[in-house]
């Protein structure tokens, strides 16, 4: 079983534009309401494929109704943990080239005991679990080392854990070694406090990463793919599809795809960018399942470090 973690969720709201102009009336063309929040992605995708998930969650007020709601509907098992505040809403606006733009709530503050509960929740699901993958931006109230305690807490109880995160969290996450961290370029790149625009740039810092105790590092590199860095292999894959119709979500679909084809090696990277490349061609948040891949256009190679990105994140 995977479990995920998720303590900042969304009610996700994409409407679609022919062309986005500041100060001016749109006609919306159509209109999506999905649950978000990367950890919920993550779950969403797993369960499309019929892997054992279970989501842990705060939820509060209506938008926190809805959002468990949503996931019932797709058949994601959830544990909520209730909040008195109310569960934020994003919006995401698509145009009609792919461009996207995303307006997300910060989200509302989380007690102590909130806290309390969804770390005590956590390892207790940890215990039967084989990943333990923490996701997302932390609401306030959460201390910057919550996903760092999460990591300790479920290597105890014996699972592995994943984090993709950002800022300090991703740091304390570093710190107490999680066996994989999965950043895209802008946040690798926040992590090293430094412009990262070459390919050997990026397996410079993952390195350093790795040598801080981090096994595996699965960089999104957006529009060039994902790095992989585990053990003394390095690994790049691209997809040759070009077609864009949402990037949000790419990223937790590159993880769910990892872990499914087993977090290890060029194999999982290669199902990783064929789950990240399905998702850029779906509406929304929408998650993509095994119909939706399509791994010849994938392709998975040694680096080649001159590489200059274009420092597109998904």
């Amino acid at each position: 079983m995977i479990v995920t973690v998720t303590p900042n969720p969304s009610l996700d709201r994409t409407v679609l534009v022919g062309e986005l102009a500041r100060g001016a009336v749109h006609r919306v063309e159509d209109v999506r309401l999905d649950p978000g929040g990367k950890g919920v992605n993550v779950a969403r995708a797993l369960v499309a494929a019929n892997r054992p998930t279970m989501c842990v969650l705060p939820t509060g007020g209506t938008e926190g109704t809805c959002l468990a709601e949503l996931l019932v509907a797709e058949a994601v098992p959830v544990v909520e943990v209730p909040a008195a505040s109310t569960t934020r809403s994003n919006v995401t606006v698509v145009e009609a080239d792919g461009t996207t733009t995303k307006l997300n709530e910060p989200g509302n503050a989380l007690s102590d005991t909130e806290i309390a509960a969804l770390e005590n929740r956590t390892g207790e699901l940890a215990g039967r679990a084989d990943w333990v993958v923490a996701c997302g931006s932390l609401p306030a109230g959460c201390p910057d080392d919550l996903y760092g305690r999460l990591v300790r807490a479920a290597r105890a109880a014996g699972a592995r854990v994943a984090v993709d995160a950002s800022g300090p969290p991703l740091r304390e996450a570093c710190r107490a070694r999680a066996d994989l961290v999965t950043p895209n370029l802008a946040e690798l790149s926040e992590l090293a406090a430094r412009p990262l625009n070459r390919l050997g740039d990026v397996v410079e810092v993952a390195r350093r990463v790795q040598r801080e105790g981090v096994a595996t590092v699965l960089v999104s590199l957006g529009a060039d793919g994902a790095l992989l860095v585990e053990g003394n292999g390095v690994w790049h894959g691209t997809s040759a599809s070009t077609f864009v119709r949402s990037t949000v979500g790419a990223g937790d679909a590159l993880l769910a795809g990892f872990l499914l084809a087993g977090a290890r090696g060029p194999s999982a990277l290669h199902h990783a960018v064929a789950y990240g490349t399905a998702a850029v061609r779906l509406p929304g948040s929408r998650m993509p399942g095994p119909d939706d891949l399509c791994f010849d256009s994938v392709h998975v190679t040694g680096v080649d470090e001159s590489l200059t990105l274009n420092g597109t994140a998904a």
